[in-house]
């Protein structure tokens, strides 16, 4: 018989740390639905949103104690804010390991009527802020070698927004190319960077709208449904997993079928 090896000092081989996942628009729908996804991951959950009574009930609600969910104020349409509640994040854990940039605000209206301060308003939360957030969290990414940045994008931004409206869909075609360009950059560093798409999804902000229309729409989806908050924030659970290193610069639809290619 051989001689019996002595067990493993935890002091000599600590546990690796948590990783720490930012997401912003967290406070309900998908965001939120995300943030619970990677929490029940093992992650350490940042949510950050203008509304800080919903991101902090949802932070409370996922780790009663403050250790592994906490809530961040910032209005991402506000680069300097937003660098703020970055470096909270940091300070009180460190840099996220994940990004996950969700933030977005729709607005309906004519290609030929927008008011130009509502198109800039709308690029501003929808489209910028994925810039900022990424060259704020990803340098450290690059650094540790590893991270994931997955952005939310939409069907409006693959075929056209007729119903979220012109500038809703020009920033979420702009998400898709700045999820490739980001892409391209990371890729040699493990880092990688992909783009969710979901079509029509139940959230709140169907809760006023009116029934018949729902159906009908729901009725055009070959899936004869709408999608579920939880099944967009699998597929990003997915994309910040650890064996995802080879997808990266790829849109991912979700949408029963409406847009198939």
């Amino acid at each position: 018989m051989g001689t019996p090896q002595p067990s493993a000092d935890p002091t000599t081989h600590p546990a690796p740390e948590r990783k720490v996942a930012l997401v912003t628009g967290a406070a309900r729908g998908i965001g939120a639905a995300i943030a619970a996804e990677l929490h029940r991951r093992g992650l350490r959950v940042a949510l950050l949103d203008q509304d800080d009574t919903g991101a902090r009930a949802l932070a409370k609600s996922l780790d009663p104690d403050g250790g592994s969910a906490m809530a961040v104020h910032a209005d991402v349409s506000d680069p300097e804010g937003t660098e703020r509640a970055v470096r909270a994040v940091s300070s009180a854990w460190r840099s996220p390991d994940v990004l996950v940039n969700n933030a977005a605000r729709t607005a309906p209206g004519s290609v030929w009527d927008v008011d130009l301060d509502e198109w800039d308003a709308l690029m501003a939360t929808n489209l910028r802020s994925v810039l900022v957030l990424t060259r704020l969290c990803a340098p450290a990414m690059r650094e540790r070698g590893w991270g994931r940045v997955v952005n939310l994008a939409s069907l409006a931004g693959q075929q056209g927004g007729l119903v979220a409206g012109p500038h809703y869909a020009a920033a979420k075609a702009g998400v898709l190319v700045l999820t490739k360009v980001f892409a391209q950059e990371l890729a040699a560093h493990g880092v990688t960077v992909n783009a969710v798409a979901p079509a029509a999804v139940q959230t709140p902000v169907m809760d006023d709208l009116p029934a018949e229309a729902l159906q009908r729409a729901a009725d055009r989806i070959p899936v004869g449904r709408f999608g579920r908050p939880e099944e967009v924030a699998a597929l990003v659970g997915h994309l910040a997993g650890e064996d995802t290193g080879y997808i990266t610069g790829a849109t991912l639809d979700v949408n029963g079928g409406l847009f198939m290619r």
